[in-house]
């Protein structure tokens, strides 16, 4: 048998049967997966096509550059005849399934020379950007000039500006090290940005999801958009739970600044901040009630957290408190870092959260340091929202119950650290 299978394939080498085997199925797997998405859209080009394109891609890589070569060739053939024959029924191109073949006869190439992340990811990617093509429409016709501008922004902020800048301290006190403090002003627009639509897609699902997408774009502003709101509607019972719901959700976003920075810091802030979320979240729920068949659409007028104005203001912010944060460090020690924290979480605490965490990063203060920071700051924003609330007549009446709910809060929370400090001392 042996001697049968070596005349059979004379002077060239065989196929490890079992490689060839794992590679067509991979390749057939990923082109049924684009293919049965272009099948369901009614596609001309659907499962079958797909799926073969992606062995040709294989089988090309296999044959050597000469047929991967042809076999490109091919695939560019059958998407012309494609183009003209929608042309011709429809008057429209097949763009879209077009480069989607094209895409999957080169991840079969990638397949033939071993590779099997990239075309799974890939093919993945390429299937959900199909199946998502209503929503995808219906989102960019959506957009406003201004979040058009906004993306715009951070493009030049991120590929323009940022690699312009000193990798270095530019001042003999190495206080500002411009390259570095930019891009992190760069990841938290971004942070901004990707929470404002959210806002903008889900914001008017409900009064309390309203709340809490809000709370991660601008907790201070949209407490105070929203306690006018709730007033107007005559629904000032329920300003206590959607203002800690504000609260809450600006306490995961300072969370996630941290984790992307700092994440050793996450130990030392999570607990207390996990504390005071849940005692917000009792309250949120003994007067779910309340809310339930009230669904008011609610939308919220927040302009982009991306623009020039809203994006240097952030930096200017950002850079002064990091500034003052090391310098009272430096002179005073960790108890000078800690209150500079206290006193910029009262104008923004994703600014100061962002200083306690880059400062953490660079060695300046320790994770700890950093942790507590971040508490104190939150802390500190929580409490800026009971004097928005009380300037509200038709709000003062939950005021009480605010007041008392912030007041526990801030001993949990001050209480969580003072038990993970003595017990890390």
């Amino acid at each position: 048998m042996h001697d049968w299978l070596k005349t059979f394939h004379g002077a060239n080498p065989s196929f490890p049967p079992m490689e060839m085997a794992i590679k067509a199925a991979l390749a057939l797997g990923l082109g049924m997966l684009v293919g049965l998405e272009r099948e369901w859209s009614n596609k001309d080009i659907g499962v079958r096509t797909f799926a073969m394109t992606a062995l040709l891609g294989v089988l090309g890589t296999l044959l050597g550059p000469q047929m991967l070569l042809i076999s490109g060739f091919a695939v560019l053939i059958l998407i012309v005849f494609a183009n003209v024959r929608g042309l011709q029924v429809n008057s429209k191109l097949e763009a879209t399934t077009s480069v989607a073949l094209a895409i999957i006869f080169m991840l079969g190439v990638l397949i033939g020379q071993g590779h099997l992340f990239t075309p799974v990811a890939y093919s993945i990617a390429v299937a959900m950007l199909l199946a998502l093509k209503l929503p995808l429409r219906s989102f960019a016709g959506g957009l406003s000039a201004q979040e058009v501008r906004s993306a715009l922004i951070l493009a030049l902020l991120g590929f323009v500006i940022w690699p312009l800048l000193p990798d270095r301290f530019i001042d003999r006190w190495q206080l500002i090290q411009p390259s570095e403090d930019w891009i992190t002003v760069v990841v938290i627009a971004c942070l901004g940005f990707v929470n404002y639509i959210l806002l903008r897609v889900y914001g008017s699902k409900g009064i309390y999801l309203t709340a809490v997408l809000g709370g991660l774009v601008n907790s201070t502003a949209t407490a105070a958009e929203l306690v006018t709101t709730l007033c107007a509607l005559d629904l000032a019972e329920l300003t206590a739970p959607v203002i800690l719901l504000t609260s809450v959700s600006m306490f995961f976003r300072n969370l996630l600044i941290l984790a992307i920075f700092a994440h050793s810091a996450i130990r030392t802030a999570a607990w207390p901040l996990i504390s005071m979320g849940i005692v917000a979240g009792y309250w949120v729920y003994r007067d779910r009630r309340k809310a339930e068949g009230v669904k008011p659409e609610v939308t919220l007028n927040l302009g982009s957290p991306v623009s020039l104005a809203k994006v240097s203001t952030f930096a200017l912010l950002f850079l002064v408190l990091q500034v003052v944060a090391t310098l009272g460090q430096r002179l005073i020690g960790s108890s000078g870092f800690q209150i500079v924290s206290v006193l910029g979480g009262l104008f923004s605490s994703a600014s100061t959260t962002a200083a306690a965490a880059n400062m953490a990063m660079h060695g300046k203060v320790t994770s700890t340091q950093a942790g507590i920071a971040v508490v104190l700051t939150s802390i500190a924003s929580t409490l800026v929202n009971l004097p928005i609330v009380s300037r509200h007549p038709k709000a003062r009446p939950a005021m009480r119950e605010l007041i008392f709910c912030s007041a526990l809060q801030v001993a949990v929370g001050i209480s969580v650290v003072a038990v993970q400090w003595k017990l890390g001392a």
